[in-house]
């Protein structure tokens, strides 16, 4: 049995997707975590999100564990990459959105990695067992914490065990990833603000032989089902007869619906089913008013809840974790200041609320609503309608092609990036425009060697030499002085990447985004002082 320390400096509540990415990035930086986690099973028939962004895997490549959750998914991103709209799973198709999510089979050039569909808890598998490998992480499944209170110097928190002892811990820090039903939202006086979608939902995993051994109208890794009593989508969960269905409309008044009739209407025959389980939901669209109190800082979803349309949820949890998890390692480790946490609300709040808003558009755009005529008929107006539909379908493009949202958000307005005076590209959902201007990602690409270029970027801060004339020596001999941690990475001469980053030299921080870009560091002191928090933004930018 773990014993449950008395101080710690880090303390997570809640073990879903980003409190352990928070628990692993922290372990990796040799930060001592306690992760409290009452879930002693994660649930595999209610695989919740399945969707793993490109973004989430790039996080994942730089933990070392990219290759290890493909290896585990039981749907390989070989097996499809289109959504397929159809009017029944053994009907018509109706149109597709190829390469969706972000799945590719072979590199492309704006990315490290591709997507990767996998059922949630698959996911929290993988990074349990990751994070448990890390020396510095403490985990305790089974308990739960139970009361925080947040103070100017440490929080206290008492932690309850499954055979309901209470024990209080002490940390420098709380991190609050428990959810929707948050413990710590409260304590810090936080809210929710926002609403929820217009449909109730019903989730139905479920076994069929049959789809394995009949013809589908197309190969898809989802399917939206037009045309059925109800509208919905369903998919793959492996490749052994294991599905699941969202139905539309379906929600607590509807006791007496049949799970098996609702497959057998989307599917569009009497196959066999065994229905595994059932969960009933609605979308919501929430975001709280405040990520932190004092000590304590809200994450994923205790800080906002996304619809599931276009998969950006757990994913946006994901970001959370790792832009909060750094700045804290900094703090602790004396690198920087406190201030430097000030920056995670202003960064990631505007982030969620975009991602929520994208999100929330698609639920206005639900398939029921184009479902009209008999879209099955095999005659010339049945082609025809089915023609203009798939037209009129191309408004939930959005949902399934957002590299402009996955890839394409930034933080120009931190208090810690020194912006440049230049442009940044327009915000868009659905266009992913590469970008070095401060606060953005570092646009990926590919090494002549083969290598990606984020391969070569260090735990801590990295310079990024472009221009071989470039002077480094008095940025790296600063970090050294401040204990920074920074890597040098000399690229050469290379005209191309010189043309996409638009600097010679390219300062980016822990989390891949670009903090600063210039010709030379005129003063060092100045600059990392800023971006680590030490100098307010508020001062001249340094150069």
């Amino acid at each position: 049995m773990t014993t449950v320390p008395a101080r710690v400096p880090v303390l997570v509540a809640g073990g879903g997707p980003s409190g352990l990415a928070a628990a692993i990035e922290l372990g990796r930086r040799g930060v001592e975590v306690l992760v409290v986690e009452p879930r002693t099973e994660l649930d595999p028939l209610r695989p919740r999100a399945k969707t793993t962004s490109v973004r989430t895997m790039e996080h994942l490549r730089r933990w070392g564990l990219a290759d290890r959750l493909r290896a585990a998914a039981p749907l390989p991103v070989s097996h499809a990459q289109d959504v397929v709209f159809c009017t029944g799973l053994l009907g018509h198709e109706i149109t597709r959105f190829p390469n969706a999510f972000g799945l590719w089979t072979t590199p492309r050039e704006i990315a490290a990695e591709s997507g990767q569909q996998a059922p949630q808890s698959l996911v929290e598998e993988v990074l349990r067992e990751a994070a448990a490998e890390q020396p510095t992480v403490t985990l305790l499944i089974g308990s739960r914490v139970v009361s925080v209170t947040d103070g100017p110097d440490e929080v206290r928190a008492v932690v309850e065990g499954p055979d309901g002892e209470r024990s209080e811990v002490t940390a420098d820090f709380l991190l609050g990833a428990d959810g929707a039903t948050s413990i710590t939202r409260p304590a810090i006086g936080a809210r929710y603000e926002g609403s929820s979608g217009a449909l109730p939902n019903l989730s139905i995993t479920f076994r069929s032989r049959a789809l394995d051994e009949r013809p589908l109208c197309a190969l898809g890794v989802h399917y939206w089902v037009i045309g059925a009593e109800r509208g919905g989508l369903m998919g793959r969960l492996d490749l052994d007869g294991t599905w699941w269905l969202i139905v539309q409309g379906v929600g607590p008044q509807d006791a007496g619906v049949d799970p098996v009739a609702l497959v057998h209407d989307f599917v569009g025959a009497d196959v066999d089913v065994d229905v595994l389980a059932t969960d009933p939901w609605s979308a919501r669209m929430l975001l709280v008013d405040r990520y932190r109190g004092q000590r304590v800082l809200l994450v994923g979803d205790a800080a906002h809840l996304n619809p599931p349309w276009g998969g950006h949820g757990f994913n946006t949890c994901v970001g959370d974790a790792v832009n909060i998890a750094w700045k804290l390692a900094a703090v602790l480790q004396g690198w920087a200041p406190p201030s430097l946490l000030d920056s995670y609300e202003a960064e990631r709040r505007p982030v969620a609320l975009r991602t929520t808003a994208a999100a929330g558009d698609q639920e206005a755009f639900l398939a029921p609503s184009f479902a009209t005529g008999d879209l099955d008929d095999d005659g010339p107006a049945g082609v025809a309608l089915r023609a203009r539909l798939a037209d009129a379908l191309q408004v939930k493009d959005p949902e399934f092609h957002s590299l402009g949202l996955v890839l394409g958000y930034d933080y120009p307005d931190s208090p810690v990036v020194v912006p440049d005076g230049s442009p940044a590209p327009d915000a868009d959902v659905v266009a992913y425009t590469p970008s070095a201007h401060p606060g953005a990602r570092l646009p990926h690409t590919w090494l002549p060697d083969g290598r990606s270029v984020y391969d070569l970027l260090g735990d801590g801060f990295t310079l990024l030499q472009l221009d071989p004339q470039a002077d480094t020596a008095g940025l790296a001999e600063e970090a050294a002085r401040a204990g920074v941690p920074l890597t040098v990475a000399h690229l050469g001469s290379l005209p191309r990447l010189r043309g996409l980053y638009g600097a010679g030299l390219v300062l980016v921080r822990p989390d891949q985004h670009v903090a600063w870009r210039g010709a030379s560091v005129e003063d060092p002191p100045a600059l990392l002082g800023r971006v680590t928090g030490r100098v307010p933004s508020t001062t001249e930018s340094p150069r």
